[in-house]
């Protein structure tokens, strides 16, 4: 029997990123890109879903899962509820949410920042934080115990991020407006912890931002595209020590971030009742951190 995954993604192209991965953790068939199985919502997810749970018998219904993508967490998040609503007695199977990598990255960039030193108690600040990336590892940054501030060029769009973490994790987050890089250099003042999320290629601080402040422990950047988010770092940093500061590079942590993708595909299929968001997601990157 084939293990197959269905790719249902917010938005109008799945993932060939998520393809691939697919593909490594042990998928035999990955559905999606090919089919047009894009562009998908709640109000259309239902004759999909019924596909997917009506057509095998129970011993081999683990062979199916559904991976919820796609760039917008909030779209994500509902679609991913919708998927679950359709489940009944005997009639399931495993499903897991990663928007653009929300959970899998930030559980990575979280987990290897909380073996690199202290999370509980230390002051984080998520830089271009309204992201999935960066709304999801605030969260873990927050439920690890750290006081934790997302960073934005707009104000509106961090309060939004933080409300939207309330409701799902119900963790406290703190909204904060930076329009360039010296205003998010000022707003790192007193942080120790700092993790950039922002687009690729784009530089959220310069140098002279970090390298002399001395209240900063661990920085963690997950932006692996030139140049990188963090300026003064390296892509390839693995725990590197910089200026007395512990660093971590996308492609540093992004080796787990590949493994943990790749062990959770491949759990999908262990049996036909896997959930994997946040919480478990987040418990297995420690584990393997």
């Amino acid at each position: 029997m084939k293990k197959l995954i269905f790719q249902f993604d917010t938005d109008r192209y799945p993932s060939t990123f998520d393809t691939v991965v697919a593909y490594d953790g042990g998928a035999d068939h990955v559905i999606g890109l090919g089919l047009g199985l894009g562009d998908i919502t709640p109000d259309n997810v239902r004759s999909l879903v019924e596909g997917t749970i009506f057509t095998r018998p129970p011993k081999e219904k683990k062979n199916t899962a559904i991976f919820v993508g796609g760039s917008d967490i909030v779209a994500g998040q509902a679609l991913f509820k919708a998927v679950q609503s359709y489940f009944f007695s005997g009639f399931q199977v495993s499903v897991m949410l990663d928007s653009n990598g929300s959970n899998t990255t930030a559980a990575a960039a979280v987990a290897k920042l909380a073996v690199s030193g202290t999370l509980k108690g230390k002051k984080a600040v998520v830089l271009a934080g309204t992201g999935p990336v960066g709304q999801r590892a605030a969260a873990m940054l927050a439920q690890e115990g750290a006081e934790v501030t997302i960073v934005s060029r707009h104000i509106e769009s961090a309060g939004i991020a933080c409300l939207s973490m309330k409701e799902r994790f119900n963790v406290d987050l703190t909204p904060a407006i930076a329009v360039d890089s010296d205003a998010r250099g000022a707003a790192i003042q007193d942080a120790n912890i700092v993790l950039a999320t922002g687009a690729a290629g784009i530089e959220l601080l310069k140098p002279e931002h970090w390298q002399n402040n001395s209240n900063l422990e661990m920085l963690a950047d997950a932006n692996a595209t030139p140049p990188v988010g963090i300026g003064g770092t390296d892509m390839m940093d693995r725990g590197a020590e910089r200026h007395g500061k512990i660093i971590w590079g996308a492609i540093g942590f992004g080796a787990l971030k590949l493994a943990l993708h790749r062990a959770c595909i491949a759990r999908l299929f262990e049996d036909n009742k896997q959930v994997l968001d946040a919480e478990l997601i987040y418990k297995l990157a420690k584990e393997m951190a």
